[in-house]
């Protein structure tokens, strides 16, 4: 059934277009045209004058909805994080486990296969933050399962984890490059995170080709004057691009506003959102952010659409703009820039239907 969506401001991504509609048949986008082309039996869909945009994209998220998914990695977290996700605009999202053993990492690799199996959407793969990462940045995640990658161990999540596990936040000064070109051959998407790495080490795992960072400023070697680390390779290299959280609290707004202005489109959005709940991690819900036990920042309360208007409120940023770093950057660096994140002929039909306050009114999913 071909559906037309009319009536609204659309931006695909790219452009903006006043007066068109949106074509949607089979779950796919069919093409923008004016209101007079849209066809006779297209069943007409009125969007009340509000803002047509991509839907959001979720690269990195552990909880939500009343699941956490390092407590119970199963498919019933899964189902929960993605009506959260939902909620905050975002059709898609890659579940996220922290430093933890092997024994869970595992169950969450056999969670997403049972959950595909089970014919559920929205997850695009797994996120392992860790657990090879630098213990002198790590965070809130665990010291006893912190470790420098063996070949033995790449080959246990390759081996369980091959289509599966699409994204590996590590510390680069921590890994042998070897391992990591391994991961990379095998079609994970490597960002260099939890490093206490020098300004030196950064850049060069760059230019290896590790092409994106996990959390601006957040678990990394600050820039200082006499050592620029890890923030100041990020800022420096032409190519490297970072996630960020924008809540006000993981990052002041003033630091975005800066960041942005010298990585323009490098920047994107994730939520690093997580629930509350006991065990290896414990999380403790306050008014803006979660904690864990000892106090230290563990998480977010965000939704996608919620770090989308604080950059545009909060920090200026042009609303185009701040849709796109959180739909068309993480779609491209997910390798599905040809997928999602935009509203173009042949892309998948994700978008989001939002009010002038930027309030969700309406998901449309393929």
């Amino acid at each position: 059934m071909l559906s037309a969506y009319l009536n609204a401001t659309i931006f695909t991504g790219e452009t903006l277009f006043y007066a068109h509609a949106v074509l949607k048949e089979n779950g796919r986008i069919t093409g923008v045209v004016p209101v007079e082309e849209v066809p006779s039996h297209a069943t007409v869909i009125d969007l009340q004058g509000d803002i047509l945009a991509p839907a959001l994209i979720d690269l990195q998220i552990y909880g939500g909805n009343g699941g956490l998914f390092p407590l119970h990695p199963n498919v019933e977290t899964l189902q929960a994080m993605y009506a959260y996700c939902k909620s905050g605009g975002a059709a898609y999202f890659m579940p996220t486990i922290p430093t933890m053993s092997f024994e869970v990492m595992l169950q969450a690799i056999q969670a997403v296969k049972d959950y595909w199996k089970q014919g559920g959407e929205g997850v695009l793969g797994l996120h392992l933050e860790g657990p090879f990462i630098n213990n002198e940045k790590r965070g809130a995640h665990l010291t006893k399962f912190i470790k420098s990658p063996t070949k033995e161990d790449i080959d246990l999540l390759l081996q369980h984890g091959q289509g599966i596990i699409k994204m590996m936040t590590l510390a680069p000064e921590c890994c042998d490059p070897v391992l990591v070109k391994r991961l990379q051959d095998a079609g994970i998407l490597i960002s260099a995170g939890h490093s206490n790495g020098t300004y030196e080490q950064l850049y060069q795992s760059f230019e290896n080709g590790i092409t994106t960072c996990t959390h601006l400023f957040n678990a990394m070697s600050p820039l200082q004057s006499r050592a620029p680390g890890f923030v100041g390779a990020i800022y420096d290299h032409p190519r490297v691009s970072s996630s960020i959280v924008v809540d006000g609290i993981h990052v002041d707004f003033n630091a975005v506003r800066i960041s942005k202005k010298i990585m323009g489109p490098r920047l994107f959005l994730i939520t690093d959102a997580v629930e509350e709940g006991p065990g290896d991690y414990v999380y403790v819900k306050e008014p803006d952010r979660y904690v864990n036990a000892q106090g230290v920042l563990a998480g977010s309360r965000l939704t996608m659409l919620q770090a989308v208007r604080n950059c545009i409120d909060k920090v200026g940023i042009d609303a185009e703009e701040a849709l796109r770093m959180g739909s068309a950057y993480p779609a491209t660096l997910a390798g599905l820039g040809r997928e999602l994140g935009y509203i173009a002929t042949g892309y998948r039909a994700s978008m989001i239907v939002v009010d002038k306050q930027w309030q969700l009114k309406q998901l449309i999913t393929a």
